[in-house]
């Protein structure tokens, strides 16, 4: 199922039928935000989001992987697992393991630096402390107080902002926008757009940052003579859609599906039979391939589509490692 378009929108009746519920469900996520945390033995950096769906969060958790490994740390990646059938804790195996076992987002964080994947989310710290990593960056967890956080950057989309600001299911927020700002050391406003203009206002204590997702040349170059049927199931599929358009790549056909959308069989034999009757190339994006990988049933799919991995470039990349390592010597 996909993000309601209402939510994005200026909130209206929809909005206001769901209003009791919302207010039930926000009471209920601010109570748990408040609840008692563990703090483990070393420092715990969290990336997280206000809202349902995708804004940038893995991205930056490889940059920040990436930008404590240039200090001379050892950093740990930190998931949920999130579609993965094990509880963990589990250092991810990329080699041996899939997105069935693992999650689409954890094997993609391993890729950057080692990952372990835990539904108990202290459970993972104690385990990547023990493995002799020196800090973790969780990946998703600003709604979750079960582990105590040093530094947690709020990442936001600037296209769509936090939508109608209202909490599910009459919006996408997933608890209440001051309760979940309270608990922010800094915002991330990952691409253009005037949609988080209010949440930049709001956020005026806290550190601004401003990002954007960067393609990869090679995989532009290879498919910039080419149209392409470009295809995600991702948070924010348009997202995706727009960063191809805007490398300037030609999509003449395109499918969204559900965020973590699980491939069957039949779906990708219509993917690629739609895209060789059209002669057209399949594109994706690392995380659909990430799920792609391993399964008998979409080996065909996984070996024609190609991907449009992306980077996330911060234009603050300097102040971003002084807060960062400011707490961490703390």
């Amino acid at each position: 199922m996909r993000d309601p378009a209402f939510w994005w929108r200026r909130a209206g009746l929809a909005s206001s039928l769901l209003a009791p519920m919302a207010a039930a469900y926000g009471a209920i996520a601010a109570r748990r935000m408040a609840g008692p945390s563990a703090r483990a033995e070393l420092p715990v950096l969290c990336v997280g989001n206000f809202t349902l769906g995708g804004a940038g969060k893995t991205p930056t958790v490889m940059t920040l992987a990436k930008m404590l490994q240039d200090a001379g740390e050892r950093p740990c990646c930190l998931s949920r697992g999130y579609g993965g059938s094990l509880a963990g804790p589990k250092l991810v195996d990329v080699h041996n393991d899939g997105a069935a076992q693992v999650g689409d987002e954890a094997l993609l964080l391993a890729l950057a630096a080692p990952t372990i994947v835990a539904r108990d989310r202290v459970a993972g710290a104690q385990a990547a402390k023990a493995a002799g990593y020196s800090v973790v960056v969780m990946d998703d967890g600003l709604q979750n107080a079960s582990l105590a956080k040093d530094f947690t950057i709020a990442v936001v989309d600037g296209r769509r902002g936090i939508g109608n600001s209202c909490v599910f299911p009459a919006g996408p927020l997933r608890a209440p926008f001051a309760a979940q700002l309270a608990r922010s050391d800094a915002l991330l406003v990952v691409g253009d757009g005037a949609g988080a203009r209010d949440v930049i206002a709001a956020a005026r204590h806290l550190p601004v940052l401003h990002g954007r997702l960067v393609p990869d040349p090679a995989a532009v170059a290879a498919l910039k003579a080419r149209k392409v049927f470009a295809f995600a199931g991702i948070g924010d599929p348009d997202k995706f859609f727009a960063t191809v358009t805007a490398a300037g790549i030609a999509i003449a056909q395109r499918r969204a599906f559900a965020d973590h959308h699980r491939y069957t069989a039949e779906e990708a034999a219509w993917l690629i039979m739609q895209a060789e009757h059209d002669g057209l190339a399949l594109l994706t994006t690392a995380k659909d391939r990430a799920r792609l990988a391993g399964e008998p049933g979409l080996a065909a799919l996984a070996a024609k589509a190609h991907v449009l991995p992306v980077t996330l470039v911060v234009e603050e990349a300097d102040e971003l490692r002084k807060l960062v390592l400011a707490k961490l010597r703390r």
